[in-house]
């Protein structure tokens, strides 16, 4: 680790286009050493932003295909067609091997690599040449990033091996569950004091206290802390800063994206060559689309329609309420480029999510929305669910409920509509369901509710209990021996 090579020239224009949206001009590094970097703050930024762009895995396909993989092991979607095989069919018919999709790749290495930029940070900031307080904000940030990358990770597979700083061995055991939770926990806890309080961050895209509570708000909610989770939800909504965007179709347009609702973001920006931006749209157009007849949206020049197509299972969309403005974002007919109008609805599965929709920002294959990772919506329902698991129906629950469903248009629910808490809990599943749809937070909303098996098995997959993990990857098995696979696998 003396020398780092190469490892900051593709991230760093990763993170250039989309955390900075071209607002910062860093000198490129090909071969450079610790000395050579923390010389300037452009020098430890530049490390700094190659682990918020590692982390972040906005890059070529990759940051659609996270995003689609686990969400069709769920009852929302699934793909179809083209060159699926090489990154969902895994995921999607429950045959987790660790080797057959390069998803494993993108999930296992892309956060070690940005915990690897933490920790360089970490170990070499002091002696930098640098502000102090720059130090102090940098630092933090390296915390954030690295809670964030074991975050994921143990979201994905469970405990993984605590690389925290670069002197370690290659063989490295993993972590037991409760060091695991307990270090992600105090990454965020140790970065909180010395980050900006959100909107005065020095740049978008970069850490603030906002998004380190939303994070530990959602550390604590997977992983059951009911009160804690209350806690640290009712933590952010107490910063008065964070409200609901009025209006659901218009939320993820690239025109809107610096919203008060969206606390921490995956930031996109397009271009050809897609080393920054989402190419989610690329999956959602329908065979031969030319235009939709409800808002005008049509096919712009140089777009592109893969042969792998993400559809709408019909039990999903047919589970909305018809007036829910959340469906404002599943196209359900459309104009081919025969100028004929072509039916998507039941009973074909054919629905098709346009979440990401379509904006100004767009380069041929290329979107420029950001991703949201955590919303303010996910806040509310948060602690609504985590006040429900402490007491059963209460009244604040079902006022934070109705703050998300008002936004949708829906009627309110009313606290005498639940009996029990097991039935308040299972609105509250379905409310996260018709609000984060894809946002790659459907999987873990199921496996916390306990129903993520069972609803794969229904639908006539094999999935089995041990598959609320993925498999650790067969390279990462073959490169480090202390390492011990999940169980069932």
């Amino acid at each position: 680790m003396k020398t780092i090579k190469n490892i900051f020239l593709g991230s760093m224009l990763v993170l250039l286009c989309s955390q900075c949206e071209s607002t910062l001009e860093p000198e490129i590094f090909s071969e450079t050493t610790p000395a050579q970097l923390f010389n300037s703050v452009d020098g430890v930024e530049s490390i700094l932003y190659g682990g918020y762009a590692n982390v972040a895995t906005m890059n070529v396909n990759d940051g659609a295909q996270s995003i689609i993989a686990p969400e069709t092991m769920t009852d929302v979607m699934y793909a179809e067609g083209g060159a699926i095989n090489n990154w969902a069919t895994n995921f999607t018919d429950f045959v987790l091997d660790g080797i057959g999709s390069r998803m494993y790749g993108v999930y296992w290495n892309l956060p070690y690599q940005g915990i690897r930029n933490a920790n360089i940070i970490l170990e070499n900031i002091e002696g930098a040449e640098i502000p102090e307080a720059s130090k102090s904000m940098i630092a933090a940030e390296a915390h954030f990033i690295r809670g964030w990358g074991y975050y994921l990770l143990y979201q994905r597979f469970g405990p993984t091996p605590l690389r925290t700083n670069t002197t370690q061995p290659l063989e490295l055991a993993r972590a037991t569950e409760e060091e695991m939770k307990a270090f992600i926990e105090n990454e965020f806890l140790t970065a909180l004091p010395d980050l900006p309080d959100p909107g005065e961050e020095l740049l978008y895209g970069r850490a603030h206290k906002g998004a380190a509570m939303a994070f530990l708000t959602k550390l604590y909610l997977n992983t059951e802390q009911w009160q804690k989770c209350a806690d640290m939800a009712q933590n952010v909504m107490n910063l008065s800063y964070y409200e609901l965007y009025p209006d659901y179709f218009e939320l993820f347009q690239d025109t809107n994206e610096r919203n008060r609702e969206f606390i921490w973001v995956r930031t996109s920006k397009s271009d050809l060559d897609r080393t920054a931006s989402i190419s989610y749209m690329n999956f959602a157009y329908p065979a031969n689309f030319a235009s939709d007849p409800n808002t005008g949206l049509t096919f712009c020049e140089g777009c592109r329609n893969f042969g792998t197509h993400l559809k709408m299972r019909d039990e999903f969309f047919l589970s909305f309420d018809e007036n829910d403005r959340r469906r404002s974002l599943i196209i359900t007919e459309y104009i081919n480029t025969n100028g004929d109008l072509v039916n998507l609805l039941p009973p074909d599965e054919n629905p098709r999510p346009f979440k990401y929709w379509p904006g100004e920002d767009i380069s041929g294959p290329s979107y420029g929305n950001d991703v949201p990772v955590i919303r303010y919506a996910d806040i509310l329902l948060s602690r609504a669910e985590a006040l429900n698991r402490l007491n059963g129906p209460n009244q604040e629950s079902i006022d934070l409920i109705n703050e998300v469903r008002e936004r949708a248009e829906l009627d309110d629910i009313a606290l005498a509509d639940f009996e029990n808490g097991e039935t308040l809990n299972q609105a509250i599943l379905d409310e996260r369901g018709w609000e984060f749809y894809l946002e790659d937070i459907r999987r873990e909303d199921l496996i916390r509710h306990g129903e993520f098996i069972s609803r794969a098995q229904q639908r006539g997959n094999p999935a089995q209990p041990h598959h609320v993990r993925y498999p650790i990857p067969q390279f990462a098995m073959d490169a480090n021996p202390l390492l011990e696979q999940n169980d069932g696998y």
